[in-house]
């Protein structure tokens, strides 16, 4: 089944009182383009930021429970 066809099969589920919420959205998304953010070259900043974030990481990692845990967050 295609994306078109579930979301068709989809749409044919919303009572019609609903459906003028998707028809909204469809209208946004309509004209939307898939490139929203522009691309652009780092700047000097930028770059400071990079180099500090790889000097500081060392390649180890945690568990989101572990991280959870150090923050004392009941997850």
């Amino acid at each position: 089944m295609s994306n078109r066809e579930y979301a068709i099969q989809l749409l044919n589920n919303i009572p019609d009182g609903k459906l003028v919420y998707i028809i909204d959205i469809l209208k946004g998304l309509n004209g939307l383009s898939d490139n929203l953010i522009e691309e652009a070259e780092p700047d000097e900043w930028d770059l400071k930021m990079i180099a500090e974030a790889e000097a500081e990481n060392d390649g180890t990692t945690i568990t989101l429970e572990e991280l959870a845990k150090d923050l004392e967050l009941n997850v």
